[in-house]
C-alpha cells in the first residue's frame, strides 16, 4: 500500500499535461470548457484507447501519434448516446417486468385469504426460505410510514394558513394523492400494506430481480418468463445483468468497452450464436455490450413490438465509423443479425 500524493491541478495545468503527453489540442479554450464540465477524471477513461502501451511501471500516458482531443470527446459523446439508448430500452423492459410479475402472481393466487390476490406478496409461502421476505415487508412498511409522516406534516402546515376551509380541504386532498404510498396509508387500515401492483413500483430493479429469483415455485417463474419468450433461468440471469447495466447508465459510467462483471446466460437458438472471441483483439462478445444489445433487442420485441429501438442502435453505430466496434464485442457481421437487419 502506498500513500496517495497527487496534488490538485487547475484546468489550465491539465491542458499543459495533455499537450506534454502528445495530445493535439486545436482549440485549448474549448478543451478547457470540456474539462470544466466533464472533468479530467471522467474523460481519462476515454483517453486510454488512444494512449501507448503499458510499460513495466504502469501506464505510459503518452498518446499515440496524431491523437487529437476531439477524438476523445467524440468517443465520450458516442458512449453517452449509447447509454441513453440502452437506458431507454431498460426502462421499458423494467416496467413490463414489474407489471408481468404482479399480474401473474395476483391472478394465480386469488382466494378469500387476505394474503392473496391484490396482496399476494404478503404470503410468505410463495417465497423460498432463503428469500428475505421480512425485509421486503419492512421496506414497504417504511415507505408508507415515511410518506404518511410527510403527509401529516404537510396537513399541519396547510391548517395553519389563513386560507378558507374549502381551499384547505382541496390542498390536503392534493397532498394525499401525491403518491400512492401516502394515499393507501391515509385511506385503508387493512391490509396494513399496499397492494402488489403498487408494491412492485416501489422496488428497485435489483429488488425486483431478487424477488423474482426468490419465488418458491418453478411454475411461477416460468409463467412470468414465458411472457418474454425466455426460459426462467435465462430471465433470472438477464435481470441480474440488466440491473448492473442500469446502474452503470444511472451513474453515467462508461459502457462502450466495458466488460460485464455479471455475465448473462445465453439462450439456445441460431440468434444467440456468436464467436467465443474476436480476432485479433481476443474480446469476448458474450461479456461485452453486444450481448446486452441482443438481450434488449429480444426483450423489446416482446414488450414493444412496434419500437424502432433496434434501428436507432444501428444508426448510432453506423453514423460513427471512427469508433472501433470490437471493444463493444460487435463481430464484423453484426449488421446481418436478425435483430438489426430488419
Amino acid at each position: 500500500m502506498n500513500q496517495f500524493n497527487k496534488p490538485a491541478v487547475s484546468v489550465t495545468e491539465q491542458i499543459s499535461i495533455l499537450k506534454n503527453r502528445g495530445l493535439a489540442i486545436q482549440f485549448p479554450e474549448r478543451a478547457e470548457r470540456y474539462l470544466e464540465v466533464i472533468s479530467y477524471f471522467r474523460l481519462s477513461a476515454y483517453m486510454r484507447p488512444f494512449q501507448k502501451n503499458i510499460n513495466k511501471r504502469g501506464v505510459d500516458h503518452q498518446f499515440k501519434d496524431g491523437t487529437e482531443f476531439k477524438q476523445i470527446v467524440n468517443l465520450y459523446s458516442f458512449d453517452r448516446e449509447l447509454r441513453l439508448l440502452i437506458m431507454d430500452a431498460i426502462e421499458r423492459v423494467e416496467v413490463a417486468i414489474r407489471a408481468t410479475l404482479n399480474n401473474v402472481m395476483a391472478n394465480k393466487y386469488q382466494t378469500d385469504d387476505i394474503c392473496s390476490g391484490s396482496h399476494w406478496y404478503l404470503n410468505k409461502s410463495l417465497f423460498k426460505s432463503s428469500y428475505q421476505h421480512k425485509r421486503l415487508l419492512k421496506e414497504i412498511e417504511d415507505k408508507q410510514s415515511k410518506e404518511f409522516n410527510d403527509l401529516q406534516r404537510d396537513v399541519k402546515k396547510i391548517e395553519r394558513t389563513s386560507a378558507a376551509a374549502e381551499i384547505k380541504v382541496r390542498r390536503i386532498e392534493r397532498r394525499v394523492r401525491e403518491n400512492y404510498a401516502r394515499f393507501y396509508q391515509h385511506t385503508y387500515d387493512s391490509p396494513q400494506l399496499m397492494p402488489g401492483w403498487a408494491m412492485v413500483e416501489e422496488l428497485t430493479l435489483g429488488s425486483i430481480s431478487h424477488l423474482y429469483r426468490g419465488l418458491a415455485r418453478d411454475s411461477d417463474r416460468k409463467d412470468i418468463a414465458r411472457r418474454f419468450d425466455l426460459p426462467q433461468e435465462v430471465l433470472e440471469s438477464w435481470l441480474h445483468t440488466l440491473n448492473f447495466v442500469r446502474n452503470c447508465c444511472a451513474h453515467h459510467s462508461r459502457l462502450w468497452n466495458r466488460e460485464l462483471s455479471v455475465q448473462p446466460k445465453i439462450p439456445n437458438g441460431d440468434n444467440w450464436q456468436m464467436p467465443d472471441r474476436l480476432e485479433p483483439s481476443q474480446v469476448q462478445p458474450k461479456r461485452r455490450i453486444y450481448m446486452v444489445l441482443l438481450m434488449l433487442g429480444h426483450l423489446m420485441r416482446q414488450v414493444s413490438p412496434d419500437s424502432q429501438w433496434h434501428k436507432k442502435v444501428k444508426a448510432l453505430v453506423t453514423l460513427h465509423p471512427e469508433i472501433p466496434i470490437f471493444p463493444m464485442g460487435l463481430p464484423d457481421d453484426w449488421l446481418t443479425h436478425e435483430f438489426f437487419s430488419s
